[in-house]
Formats: C-alpha cells, sequence, structure tokens
C-alpha cells in the first residue's frame, strides 16, 4: 500500500514537472511572452471560475502528492529499518546505485529546494528583485547570481537521480516491469530523467551566461 501511494504520489509530481518545464522554456519567447503566459496561469477556467481556482486546486493536488509521497518514504524507511538487524549488510544493498543509496537525502534537499524556489520565484519573498516584480524579471535577476545558480543546478541534478531511480522503483510497485523489460526501463528512466533535468537547467545556464535577459 505504502510502495502503491509513494508511486502514484510521484507519477503526479512528474506530470506537474513536465508541464513546468514546458511553461519554463516560454521564456524564449520574450519577456511579454512569458509573463502573459504566468498571467494566463492564473486565470484558467476564467470567466467560469474565479481567478486562480484551477491553480489553488493543482496546488493542493501538488501538497497531498508531496504530503503522500514523504510520508510513504518516511514509512518505508522506518519499516526496513525496524526489519534489518542493526550492522547487517549484503551483497544487494552493496551493490546498490548512487542514486538509490541517496534516494532519502536526496529527497530532503529536494524537499528544501521546493520551498526556496517558491519563495524565490514564485512569491518574490527572497528574490533579489522582490515581491512586486514580474515573474520574468524575477527569473533573470535569481539566475543571473552564479551562488543560485550553482544552488539550483546541485539540487536539479539531485532531482534527476532522484526520478530515475523512481521511475524504475515506480515500475516495478505497479507491476509494469519483470525480468524481461528491466534494461528498457532503466533505458527510458534514465534518458528521461537526463530529458527533463536538462530542460530545466537549460533556462538559468541561458540567463547566467546572458542568453535570456
Amino acid at each position: 500500500m505504502k510502495k502503491a501511494v509513494m508511486a502514484i504520489s510521484g507519477i503526479v509530481m512528474v506530470l506537474y514537472l513536465i508541464a513546468h518545464m514546458i511553461g519554463n522554456l516560454k521564456v524564449y519567447t520574450g519577456r511579454d511572452s512569458f509573463n502573459h503566459y504566468s498571467e494566463w496561469i492564473r486565470t484558467i477556467g476564467a470567466p467560469a471560475l474565479p481567478p486562480q481556482t484551477a491553480l489553488t486546486i493543482i496546488r493542493i493536488a501538488l501538497i497531498v502528492a508531496v504530503v503522500a509521497h514523504f510520508w510513504a518514504a518516511v514509512s518505508l524507511w522506518r519499516q526496513a529499518k525496524r526489519a534489518r538487524p542493526q550492522g547487517y549488510v549484503t551483497k544487494k544493498a552493496v551493490a546498490q546505485s548512487y542514486a538509490s543509496r541517496t534516494m532519502r537525502w536526496g529527497g530532503v534537499i529536494v524537499l528544501l529546494f521546493i520551498v526556496y524556489h517558491i519563495l524565490d520565484l514564485t512569491t518574490g519573498t527572497v528574490n533579489p528583485e522582490g515581491a512586486g516584480s514580474t515573474p520574468y524579471d524575477r527569473l533573470v535577476a535569481s539566475f543571473s547570481n552564479p551562488f543560485i545558480t550553482a544552488f539550483y543546478v546541485i539540487s536539479l541534478l539531485l532531482l534527476g537521480m532522484h526520478l530515475r531511480h523512481g521511475i524504475w522503483s515506480a515500475t516495478q510497485t505497479l507491476g509494469q516491469s519483470n525480468r524481461r523489460r528491466e534494461r528498457t526501463v532503466n533505458a527510458f528512466a534514465l534518458v528521461f530523467s537526463v530529458i527533463l533535468t536538462a530542460g530545466f537547467l537549460i533556462v538559468p545556464f541561458s540567463v547566467l551566461f546572458g542568453l535570456v535577459d
């Protein structure tokens, strides 16, 4: 049950990440277009729905998914720790990939990154341009700082590793993989996580190197 919760909540977050990445690439269409897109997100469903109704629903769904994912991860970790005798090491544990061994702490770092990301680019609370600036100006101001960009890059690389292992684990949990399919699933997980990570990384690098200003 807990593994299913983790897999399904992970899928919800991955779908959001895909949409978010595509939206980020709107920055290459210019300041006005990007700001218009950011405003459109807040008015989806208007005038039938009040402003930000659809966005609020999406945010609630994401919060539920994040909380469920985190709860399942902690519960499974505690369950595994109780079942494993102290000091017991198996060949399988030794052979685990770097991404697998760092899933727990990588997930915590990604969670902290999400909080900072919201305060930086969504609310503008910690952004150099402040809360009253436009989304485009906040994005440029943030990624023009090499230290902030470095933090984003590290966090996104950890997210990529988390995704690669998570996609593989989800297929195992949902019964969509077997020994014959493992190579295909592993290849897909790697390619997908690399493309998604690169899609997010290209924007801060473009700002940092002056391709977007």
